[in-house]
């Protein structure tokens, strides 16, 4: 851990994986390609720099979750000292009886139109 200040920087996969946003450092990395992966508003590749009180946009299976790092940690460690390496500012997940109304199509509907895949990208806020 580098608490003390002795490392500046480290590998955005390294940091996201270490701190138990990607169960593995190659997923990390593989979000990274994938463009999941945003540092201060722009793409990261899995080598980019990261530093202390840089904001992290992860797209996870659990959601996206939107994080400022505090510490930096290139070794994975127990899930209680990973939380105190990042603020969490993710907002919270919209009420259980919204997210039900969000995308749902009638069963026996069909295929949905482009113009109703549209309206549900619209909804998912993508």
């Amino acid at each position: 851990m580098s608490g003390d200040g002795a490392a500046q920087s480290l590998r955005v996969d390294a940091w996201t994986w270490a701190v138990r946003l990607y169960p593995t450092r190659s997923a990390a990395a593989d979000a990274c390609r994938a463009s999941h992966v945003k540092v201060n508003g722009s793409n990261a590749k899995p080598a980019h720099a990261l530093r202390v009180g840089d904001t992290v946009r992860a797209r996870t299976a659990g959601g996206e979750r939107i994080v400022v790092v505090k510490g930096l940690i290139a070794r994975r460690v127990s899930a209680a000292l990973a939380v105190e390496q990042y603020e969490d500012r993710t907002p919270p997940p919209p009420p259980k009886d919204e997210r039900l109304l969000m995308g749902q199509r009638d069963r026996g509907a069909g295929r949905p139109t482009k113009r109703d895949r549209r309206e549900i990208e619209r909804l998912r806020g993508r």
